[in-house]
């Protein structure tokens, strides 16, 4: 079943403004509108939050604007620009999310991310990452998936909070309650439909179509059925003409896997010629199929490193054949080399005595294709004494930059997501404690070694002035090693011991 991203930006052309200018950009908090022209009429084609707040309205004339709101500041609004932008985010999130991305002009993507979305984690967290990474750089979006565009527009725009995930088969009964705009028709239809008493989309679909196409013309029936899914709405990709990209065209349509896999090697083996032209590698790989009823399939596949190995970027995609449905036939394959990076050249070995470095690249390419890149990770060292500060997750292939921690004092393999709290025996409060009781299960400690002091790092905040830990490795009477510390550095009165934690699991 197809899966569609509808991505809203309600502050876009105000937004991509305040990204253009910079510094020279007005605060968010100004009350601003964008001036456009309408025949011989100066409208307000975009508001701030602050404006929209003070009543002013899109499509409001600017005079009274000017008469609501006398100290609104004005721009002079540009379409093209607005246009181009949109194009360049739709160009980002084609690299970075799917391969199937188009503008929804104005103020919107739309992005086909069947078979993507576990690249990224499931769909809410891809959903997630892609708006927080919008707002990180100035851009406020809302975001919704669900089976077929029209369901996901109107969640979009009238239900995200910034995200909404409708479930399969339940976008009909999700986007009912959800204002008739939703329903991407002229104001003039909706304003027909409102005089005719509907005020949500559920309301209009419970009404006999005839009458409604009658009145209001094919549009209205064509929305309905696109927002239900019962015909296609083929989302036209977005394809840079910069990009490496190679297509076969087919006399007659195919369909069987072995053809497919055939002309997939052959379609690779034209992309590597073209990449090694530019002097390039790629790292993320699109093959489009466009089958005769109109639709699109599409595969991608990533590298953990830029690659032009032909039989390496062929295995890749040749796993990802089986998720493809050929329907009635395919007519035209398109490959392309979505994200693509200069590649280095290595020497190779040289000598009888050198030994060659094992390459996991190719390894790490298939798992990472089967369960997501962001699941493989590697840790480097942070330097920091606070031990769940003192590393950070990097890209498996990532270069050394040479940092070791520290090996004053061993650590454990294996440390807790959180410390652990735990209920400690101990014959003296500075002492190592005589036994503890983690998880339901009472442990005799027959070996201890501590302590080893810990402070908070009181330059970042001063909440860390007091906070002192002292860790001991404990060994129970199974064989089994523990890394625990007592909070506080001092024991209570009451006690006489401060509150124990465990914190790490020693190999």
């Amino acid at each position: 079943m197809p899966r569609v991203v509808s991505l809203f930006l309600p502050g876009w052309p105000i937004d991509r403004l305040r990204r253009a200018l910079g510094a020279a950009a007005p605060p968010p908090d100004r009350r601003l509108v964008l001036v456009g022209k309408e025949g011989s009429r100066r409208i307000v084609t975009a508001v701030s939050k602050p404006a929209e707040q003070a009543g002013l309205r899109v499509g409001m004339a600017l005079a009274k604007a000017h008469a609501l709101l006398p100290d609104v500041e004005t721009m002079p609004a540009d379409p093209a620009a607005d246009a181009a932008a949109l194009q360049r985010l739709a160009l980002w999130a084609l690299q970075h999310y799917a391969p199937i991305v188009a503008p929804d002009p104005p103020d919107g993507l739309v992005i086909d991310t069947t078979g993507a979305d576990h690249l990224h984690g499931g769909e809410e967290r891809m959903l997630t990452g892609l708006v927080n990474r919008l707002a990180a750089s100035g851009i406020f979006a809302r975001a919704a998936i669900a089976d077929s565009w029209g369901a996901a527009y109107a969640a979009a725009r009238f239900l995200a909070d910034p995200v909404c995930v409708i479930p399969p088969g339940a976008s009909a009964e999700t986007v009912a309650a959800l204002p008739i705009p939703g329903l991407r028709i002229s104001p003039e239809t909706v304003t027909g439909l409102h005089v005719l008493g509907f005020t949500t989309i559920g309301d209009v679909l419970a009404v006999p179509r005839a009458p409604l196409v009658l009145r209001f013309g094919p549009l209205l029936g064509r929305r309905l059925d696109q927002l239900h899914g019962t015909i296609s709405e083929p989302v036209d990709p977005l394809r840079d003409p910069e990009l490496a990209t190679v297509r076969k065209v087919f006399g007659e349509p195919i369909g069987a896997p072995e053809t497919i896999a055939r002309y997939t090697a052959s379609l690779v083996r034209d992309l590597c010629q073209a990449l090694e032209k530019r002097g390039l590698g790629a790292r993320r790989l699109d093959l489009l199929f466009h089958r005769v009823d109109n639709s699109l399939q599409a595969i991608r596949v990533g590298t953990a490193r830029a690659v032009r190995d032909e039989e390496r970027l062929v295995r890749l995609l040749h796993d990802r054949i089986e998720t493809i449905d050929p329907g009635f036939g395919i007519e035209i394959m398109d490959l392309t080399a979505t994200l693509a990076e200069p590649l280095v050249l290595q020497q190779a070995v040289s000598s009888l005595i050198e030994e060659e470095t094992a390459d996991i690249a190719g390894l790490l390419d298939v798992i990472a294709n089967r369960i997501g890149a962001r699941r493989l990770y590697r840790l480097a060292p942070v330097e920091s004494d606070v031990p769940e500060r003192s590393f950070h997750r990097i890209e498996p292939l990532a270069s050394d930059d040479g940092a070791t921690w520290q090996d004053r004092w061993p650590r454990p393999a294996r440390l807790l997501a959180r410390p652990e709290p735990i209920e400690v025996m101990a014959l003296l409060p500075d002492h190592p404690p005589a036994s503890f009781t983690w998880r339901g299960v009472r442990r005799l400690v027959k070996r201890a070694d501590g302590p080893e002091r810990i402070f908070g790092e009181w330059w970042k905040r001063d909440a860390e002035l007091a906070a002192v830990r002292d860790y001991f490795q404990v060994e129970d009477a199974g064989g089994e090693r523990f890394w625990l510390f007592r909070s506080g550095g001092e024991a209570e009165a009451a006690s006489g011991l401060g509150r124990w934690f465990l914190h790490g699991i020693f190999a």
